[in-house]
């Protein structure tokens, strides 16, 4: 939603996961929010010492999908259903060819589940955190499988 949460803890996440399969020249990850009222903004203080404690470093500024992230991008990912509806709204053709997806569908304990969604943490207690990065390292994780 607003690129401070879940969306930069993913990245971070990913980005840890890459660096450890030595492909970082293989990648290139960023994140993006489908509203814009956070742009410019650090991540959350609580999302960045819960990864922190995980060893996963949150960085950059938030900032808002453009529609051109659907040319440079392989693949597009979003962290709930709501967010991948207005993520598509942003693609010239509503979603250029599937490249806009849910991060969970990519983890395989999720597979069949009627829910993936990755819950909004910001409004809830530091267990809130905790679950997203769970949520995010296995879909991550699954989803670097998939890519190599």
């Amino acid at each position: 939603m607003g690129n401070i949460c879940r969306s930069p803890t993913a990245e971070g996440v990913m980005r840890r996961l890459v660096r450890e399969a030595g492909l970082e020249r293989e990648f290139e990850i960023d994140s993006a929010g489908t509203g814009s009222w956070h742009a410019g903004d650090s991540p959350d203080r609580r999302a960045t010492a819960a990864a922190a404690a995980r060893g996963v470093v949150l960085e950059g500024a938030a900032r808002q999908v453009r529609p051109r992230d659907f040319e440079h991008f392989d693949l597009l990912l979003a962290m709930d259903n709501e967010n991948l509806r207005e993520l598509r709204t942003f693609s010239s053709d509503g979603d250029v060819a599937g490249k806009a997806r849910l991060l969970r569908e990519f983890d395989p304990a999720s597979a069949g589940a009627a829910d993936l969604d990755v819950p909004d943490p910001y409004y809830g207690g530091p267990d809130g955190f905790e679950k997203v990065l769970d949520q995010v390292e296995a879909a991550c994780r699954g989803l670097l499988d998939s890519l190599r």
